[in-house]
């Protein structure tokens, strides 16, 4: 550690000790403004021999006992790096050097399974219902669900989960390790949205060494650490997978790309169930996303795909009111073609009368009334100017010209055979 890193420590120990209870929250404040502490705090805890480790331990745990949400999230942005220094001293068998690592905590899960009157929490998670949509799924999307009893007595009842309450932990050992851990993460994820790139990388770090180191995949990434295995739960390394999908989203692509398949790697080797569904959920629907890789200053969140609210009702469902719509459109559309011809043509479309005469028609359109033949000679005239006419309009034209020279020829055949029975 350098000297200049070392000076910086100091003066950040000592500065805290002098201050009044009345300037913590400005002292919180300003602590975002030196850059130079942060890094070095890093270098103090990746030393489990530095001399500096045990005040640092301490100062950070004063820092999360003062109640001060500034001063809380400061303290939590180092967690990862702090559970990695701790899993591979227990790993190196080394337990004295972990001790002020240790303290601290267990120091912070003492402080936050209470409340502020000293009484047990018991934390509730609501579990979101499949009938009502959400930011992460539309029901129509699922598909249809079937409308049973039991679905009806169950539908608009949400289920909540309850964790807690926790026991206090005075040392860690080989049963509590990772509950207290997991517990620690689920209060790291809490606060995710405050936590800077640096310790969103440490994450993925810490899931990626924990999941690898003793398999064959350590070779592949060229760890160099220790190469002995961890022991793991599913709930720590669902835990680990909702930090990473965070990271994945605000900046940190790579090494969260990595950190995933890692967990699901182990995840495999270990058979976790929850594990697997989670990681394998989240890395489907992150599948050709447009991750942002270079704004990480940018703000916070998760990306997911919301489906759209329009109504998912197939067009091609054949229902009454289907039909009656399509015969309606039907209709409109060919009015509308008919002005669109008169309009562009530039003359009016004339009416076509059916018969010819006025008087009562037969069912084949024949008049009860004679039709003279200079009636029926205009009636056979009559064309329609527009040469883009409907094809039924000229069928029926076409028809009743046939009729009219029909009758024609049969007035004419009439008045000669009279003619010449008369000259008999």
């Amino acid at each position: 550690m350098l000297a200049m890193d070392q000076g910086v420590v100091e003066e950040w120990l000592s500065e805290f000790k002098t201050l009044p209870d009345s300037a913590v929250s400005n002292y919180a404040a300003t602590l975002r403004d030196k850059g130079a502490l942060v890094p070095a705090l890093y270098k103090v805890i990746r030393e489990n021999y530095s001399d500096l480790l045990e005040p640092v331990c301490h100062q950070l745990f004063e820092f999360y006992r003062s109640g001060e949400p500034q001063l809380q999230r400061f303290t939590l942005q180092f967690l990862p790096e702090l559970l990695w220094s701790l899993l591979s001293v227990s790993a190196a068998r080394d337990p004295h050097t972990s001790g002020c690592i240790e303290a601290l905590l267990l120091g912070i899960y003492n402080l936050e399974i209470v409340d502020k009157d000293g009484q047990s929490k018991v934390l509730s998670f609501t579990v979101p219902s499949l009938s009502k949509p959400s930011v992460y799924h539309e029901p129509s999307a699922i598909g249809s669900m079937a409308l049973t009893e039991g679905a009806l007595a169950n539908h608009g009842l949400s289920r909540v989960v309850y964790s807690g309450p926790h026991l206090q932990r005075e040392n860690f050992t080989a049963q509590n390790r990772f509950e207290v851990l997991t517990f620690l993460l689920l209060c790291y994820n809490a606060a995710l949205s405050y936590m800077t790139s640096t310790s969103l990388q440490s994450l993925c770090q810490l899931s990626s060494r924990v999941c690898i180191c003793g398999y064959p995949r350590q070779q592949i990434r060229r760890y160099k650490g220790i190469s002995s295995r961890l022991t793991v739960t599913s709930e720590f390394l669902v835990q680990l997978i909702t930090g990473i999908h965070y990271s994945l989203c605000n900046g940190e692509v790579e090494v969260g790309s990595k950190a995933l398949d890692d967990v699901l790697y182990r995840a495999q080797l270990e058979l976790f169930p929850e594990a697997l569904l989670v990681g394998n959920a989240i890395k489907s629907s992150l599948h050709g996303a447009a991750l942002k890789s270079n704004n990480k200053e940018g703000a916070r969140s998760i990306q997911v795909e919301i489906t759209p609210t329009s109504s998912r009702i197939s067009r091609n469902a054949v229902t009454s009111l289907s039909i009656r719509g399509h015969r309606w459109k039907r209709h409109e559309s060919q009015e509308v073609s008919v002005e669109i011809d008169a309009a562009q043509g530039g003359m009016a479309i004339p009416e076509i009368s059916v018969t010819g005469v006025s008087g009562e028609r037969m069912a084949n359109g024949d008049s009860l009334r004679p039709r003279p033949e200079s009636d029926a000679l205009g009636s056979a005239s009559e064309v329609s100017p527009d040469p883009r006419g409907h094809d039924s309009g000229t069928r029926s034209q076409e028809v009743r010209r046939q009729k009219s020279v029909r009758r024609m020829v049969e007035n004419e055949g009439s008045g000669s055979a009279s003619t010449g029975r008369s000259q008999y």
